[in-house]
């Protein structure tokens, strides 16, 4: 793979890569530092992703840059400053204020669910991933994979059951 492969890579996925991460961080500014750093870190190993499922490789990496930016924010103090979500951006303010609703009850619900729960959800569900990538990308069995997606499908049903 070279580097017109990789822009070909950024150009397809970077939309799918940065909602991914959005929905794991919750903020904008954040999606799109860990969005550059998935696609840093996807050059400096463009071999390792020949043969592999394109969009399922970019959001392990994702993944593992996401948890990286865990790991050490859990070791230091990060103040967040809202200043900046009150700026426009590309989208109309109709599909915005829509886009916003959405994303709050999405997220409402999801943070009901344990964090394996919610991940689940996220790629199965969400991001349209199939069982077995889904099991993959969380490093998890098939078999468990499917466990805590129904767990987490049930909680969610008797939730809206009793709404």
């Amino acid at each position: 793979m070279n580097i017109h492969s990789m822009d070909l890579l950024y150009r397809e996925y970077k939309t799918d890569v940065y909602r991914y991460l959005y929905s794991l961080c919750h903020n904008h500014h954040t999606a799109e530092d860990l969005m550059q750093e998935t696609f840093c870190r996807a050059i400096k190993h463009l071999e390792g992703a020949e043969g592999r499922k394109a969009k399922a490789w970019l959001l392990r990496v994702a993944h593992n840059a996401y948890i990286d930016t865990l790991r050490k924010e859990s070791r230091s103090s990060v103040y967040e400053n809202d200043f900046f979500h009150q700026y426009a951006c590309d989208e109309t303010p109709e599909r915005l204020v829509l886009g916003q609703e959405n994303t709050k009850e999405l997220y409402a619900q999801l943070s009901l669910l344990q964090p394996n729960q919610q991940h689940a959800v996220l790629l199965y569900d969400v991001h349209g991933f199939s069982y077995q990538e889904s099991a993959d990308l969380m490093g998890i069995s098939l078999s468990h994979f499917k466990i805590v997606l129904y767990r987490a499908r049930q909680k969610l049903r008797r939730r809206s059951e009793t709404a």
